[in-house]
């Protein structure tokens, strides 16, 4: 017996639109009069999947299998469609994998060498050299002056500071953001290799430290690993400090 279909007057519908190859509904709007061979069409952009492996599954707002629309010349509006359905596109071919489509470590990636992006004249690199943004402002003489003063100011005060820091006194170092208090003698009182102003090297009392009196593979001097660390000389008072007596319970040694 030959299956009737309604007759169906140009009107639109808007459908959820869902696939068994990614995880994300779109919502769309199609004509009534639209036949379900054109529909798959449109859903090929909208799925991925071809025509020939769609099967269109019609749900209800209740999540209800409704019909399967598998007549390819009947109009959409001939089946129960109505606003805020789901059309649910299952896809029958065993080559295709659900989420292939957002898996973006099999897109093919564009790659361009620093060189040739720094010749483009359309690149947001291009643009802060254009305004003068970033990296490429120009910055006012008088600027640049006082901040070159600063910055000499406070080597000498550093430089200054450890002038008055003798190697062998006996020190207290205290850096506010790096608690708590910690004691040791001075063993190093100069510049370093590893960063640029003048550094104290101190034989901490305790296994407080940073290293054993070396950094990057220079010895500046002599302690056990974890003994030894360099700090800026404002952080570092000399006098008489004497080591601290650490408390022992009897049965510790």
């Amino acid at each position: 017996m030959a299956q009737e279909f309604t007759v169906v007057t140009a009107s639109y519908v808007n459908l959820q639109i869902t696939s068994t190859l990614n995880n994300f509904p779109s919502e769309k709007r199609f004509q009534k009069d639209v036949t379900i061979g054109t529909l798959k069409g449109k859903l090929e952009m909208v799925t991925g999947s071809v025509s020939a492996s769609m099967e269109l599954q019609l749900f209800n707002k209740d999540g209800q299998l409704v019909v399967i629309m598998s007549d390819d010349n009947a109009l959409l509006g001939s089946y129960p469609v109505e606003d805020g359905m789901r059309i649910h596109v299952q896809d029958s071919d065993p080559n295709r994998l659900r989420g292939e489509f957002e898996d973006l470590s099999k897109v093919e990636k564009y790659e361009i060498t620093d060189d040739d992006y720094s010749k483009r004249t359309d690149s947001v690199l291009a643009f802060k050299k254009k305004h003068k943004m970033g990296q490429f402002r120009e910055e006012d003489p008088e600027e640049a002056a006082q901040r070159e003063a600063l910055k000499k100011e406070k080597e000498a005060e550093e430089e200054r500071l450890a002038g008055a820091i003798e190697v062998g006194s006996r020190c207290q170092v205290n850096i506010p953001s790096a608690p708590p208090v910690k004691r040791g003698t001075v063993m190093f009182v100069g510049k370093t290799d590893f960063k640029p102003g003048f550094w104290i090297g101190v034989k901490f009392d305790e296994p407080m430290g940073k290293n054993d009196g070396s950094v990057q593979g220079k010895r500046y001097f002599e302690c056990q690993p974890k003994y030894g660390s360099f700090v800026k000389p404002q952080f570092v008072t000399t006098g008489d400090f004497p080591e601290e007596d650490v408390d022992m319970e009897d049965d510790e040694m």
